[in-house]
């Protein structure tokens, strides 16, 4: 058993190691490393500024202009990131946020209003909308497997954990040292860094329709929401992880008030509870390195609600210092996984054109569900003290989990792909060249058939319908009643009359009792021609194939 364990830790660490040899995944976790830090680090200095300015109310308002506009804006930002080149909406978003942030600075070194540096910071955090949906959607088209798409989603999670602590770290001292206009101007810097790695990207084209194929934009920009409200797991998902934003906003109240009143930590409380977070984040990284390779994700998605609920239950229970930093660790933990975990499955599910704006009502969910989550907290406080507002408030997910628990465990029964079927697609040369998701999207599309031997598959002249993959047996390729060729194992045919819109050239018939797989012509047509790669790539086979038919050699 934990020689299985190490063989499988294993394989997931050299996995995590070829996210940062794909150089295109690499400067993507490098630029988001830029600018998580430097959102961390200016969320800091704002604060302290609005503070002197106006005190807390002012704090409190510069919280309702950074986040609800953001939840209103990010599902239709989201749409640049379906309609555009991802690399490039992440690229714009970096450098107008890096020129935002300089007029920032120069505001607060000149002295100008409050108000002026308080509607920078609203549009800075409007535009960053644009910013992460694109590059989670961005992600499954530059892994090239699936295994390094999870580890790709872990990079991420550890990044976020690092950037919750180290950003902040950052814009305290160089507050202790410098001025807030040096914090922004640094994070205007952050954001630049971020540009010149993301401007190296090239993802190829996008998925999606053709200019000429657009919908009016307020059609285009509602079709996140279409795409969850027309799903079950989409809205199951969805729906569970909007519950644990909601339990992180209240989470950040509850962080403060309970280290003043409860656990009796002094002013510096805050910063340790927090900081056990972001270290039971890294610890969940490591833990989430085994969930690279797993097809069955929805069951750790719960076991991570589990480990986010529990934890502020037993705070409740018992306020103690000590219980408090171990269980917020927990709940670190519990946070890679939900991330990771939800992350994957959603990247799964959501087709490729709708990709990013799914995550832009995922991004407008959470912002919204976070200030709702603080106002919660207010509220439970007032009504049942601060332990008992913890004891509810952590007791949410855990029911939540329990009740959604079968419906969980079906979608993993439903996204359990055999290994061979997915390996037999990777080894087929028009395939190849494509992302990990679509890959997976095809093999879970797969139907399976049993074909005797003697019958045909199709006959020579009919419409084409579907492409095919022999998983088993042989296939004879006949060309006017002869026989020019035999198909094996990982072979293929069927593709000539789909990409050319022909009748079929030859007739397939069983050599041998065979078990195929195929595809249909909508969802083979559609994966092929959405990529350049791909198309170069069946190009050749076909041009190969004719000629072979050509000289009397072979057929498809």
């Amino acid at each position: 058993m934990s020689g299985a364990l190490e063989e499988r830790l294993g394989d997931s660490l050299r996995t995590f190691r070829d996210v940062f040899r794909n150089p295109n995944l690499r400067r993507v976790e490098l630029a988001w490393a830029g600018s998580i830090t430097g959102e961390w680090a200016y969320a800091i200095a704002l604060a302290v500024f609005a503070y002197e300015a106006g005190g807390a109310p002012a704090v409190g308002l510069v919280g309702v202009i950074r986040f609800l506009p953001s939840a209103v804006v990010a599902p239709f930002a989201a749409l640049l990131g379906d309609r555009f080149r991802r690399e490039r909406v992440m690229l714009a978003a970096d450098v107008v946020r890096a020129v935002a942030m300089a007029f920032a600075a120069v505001a607060v070194a000149l002295d100008a209003p409050a108000g002026a540096v308080y509607a920078l910071a609203g549009f800075v955090a409007v535009v960053s909308t644009a910013f992460q949906p694109a590059k989670t959607a961005l992600l499954p088209s530059l892994a090239r497997t699936p295994e390094e798409l999870t580890a790709a989603n872990v990079a991420s999670s550890t990044i976020d954990s690092v950037g919750s602590f180290a950003g902040p770290a950052l814009g305290g001292l160089l507050l202790a040292l410098t001025s807030v206009e040096v914090v922004f101007a640094a994070t205007a810097g952050t954001f630049l860094w971020s540009a010149l790695l993301v401007g190296r990207v090239d993802a190829g084209e996008i998925p999606g329709e053709p200019g000429g194929g657009r919908r009016h934009i307020a059609e285009e920009a509602l079709a996140g929401f279409r795409t969850i409200a027309g799903d079950g797991r989409l809205r199951l998902l969805v729906g569970l992880f909007s519950a644990q934003t909601l339990v992180a906003g209240a989470l950040n109240v509850l962080i403060v008030v309970a280290a003043l009143e409860v656990l009796g930590l002094g002013e510096a409380g805050p910063g340790y509870l927090n900081s056990a977070v972001g270290i039971g984040g890294l610890v969940g990284a490591v833990v989430a390195l085994a969930l690279v390779g797993r097809r069955r994700l929805a069951g750790d998605f719960g076991a991570g609600l589990l480990l986010w609920g529990l934890p502020l239950v037993a705070i409740g229970l018992w306020p103690d210092p000590a219980v408090a930093l171990v269980a917020l660790a927990v709940v670190g933990l519990g946070n890679t996984l939900v991330d990771v975990s939800a992350l994957t499955l959603l990247q799964r599910a959501v087709p490729g054109e709708v990709l990013a704006r799914v995550f832009g009502v995922l991004e407008s969910l959470i912002v919204g569900t976070i200030g709702l989550g603080a106002l919660l907290a207010s509220l439970l406080i007032g009504g049942l003290g601060v332990q008992g507002a913890l004891v509810a408030t952590g007791a949410l997910l855990p029911v939540l989990a329990a009740l959604s628990w079968s419906r969980l465990r079906r979608i993993d029964a439903e996204a359990a792909l055999p290994g061979a079927e997915l390996e037999l697609l990777r080894a087929i040369p028009i395939f190849a060249p494509l992302p990990a998701g679509t890959l997976e999207g095809l093999a879970a599309s797969l139907v399976r058939a049993e074909v005797p031997a003697g019958d045909d598959v199709f006959r020579q002249g009919d419409p084409g319908d579907r492409f095919y993959v022999v998983g088993g047996g042989s296939i004879a390729i006949r060309v006017d009643g002869t026989t020019r060729s035999e198909l094996g194992p990982g072979d293929f045919f069927g593709e000539i009359a789909l990409l050319r819109d022909v009748p079929r050239t030859a007739t397939a018939r069983a050599a041998s009792d065979a078990r195929l797989y195929s595809l249909a012509r909508d969802e083979f047509i559609a994966a092929v021609t959405g990529h350049p790669a791909s198309i170069e790539a069946a190009d050749a086979v076909i041009g190969a194939r004719l000629g072979s038919l050509r000289s009397g050699m072979a057929s498809l």
